[in-house]
């Protein structure tokens, strides 16, 4: 599964440098898949759908630091745990039921964004 932050966030900001994968984005910030990963020109997700990896995409947040779940891998195969929630001084990173993948998924979606 992913980790999302919830909106007791207090906005410090430690989360963010700490991601391996650069899913951490600040407030209202647009991100993009192509950001911290080896991802470039049009990514194939499949079943037609595709999508520019230098595109931006809208933020999901304008409150608080967000996570791409999309790009996020718990730290999988680069930490022994993830370092967002390790750094969080409210504890605001937390699993998203929403998000669930076993290790062996999040061991593929590294070597994905990682080109490995």
């Amino acid at each position: 599964m992913a980790i999302k932050i919830t909106d007791e966030c207090i906005n410090c900001g430690a989360c963010e440098p700490e991601c391996p994968n650069n899913a951490i984005y600040d407030a209202g910030v647009s991100w993009k898949f192509s950001d911290g990963t080896a991802l470039d020109g049009v990514i194939d997700f499949g079943e037609g759908v595709t999508l520019d990896a230098n595109e931006s995409q809208e933020a999901i947040s304008n409150e608080v630091y967000y996570i791409v779940s999309d790009k996020c891998t718990e730290c999988v195969g680069f930490h022994d745990e993830p370092q967002c929630a390790a750094v969080c001084p409210v504890d605001c990173c937390v699993e998203d039921e929403d998000v669930r993948e076993s290790e062996d998924e999040l061991l593929a979606k590294k070597a994905w964004l990682h080109a490995e």
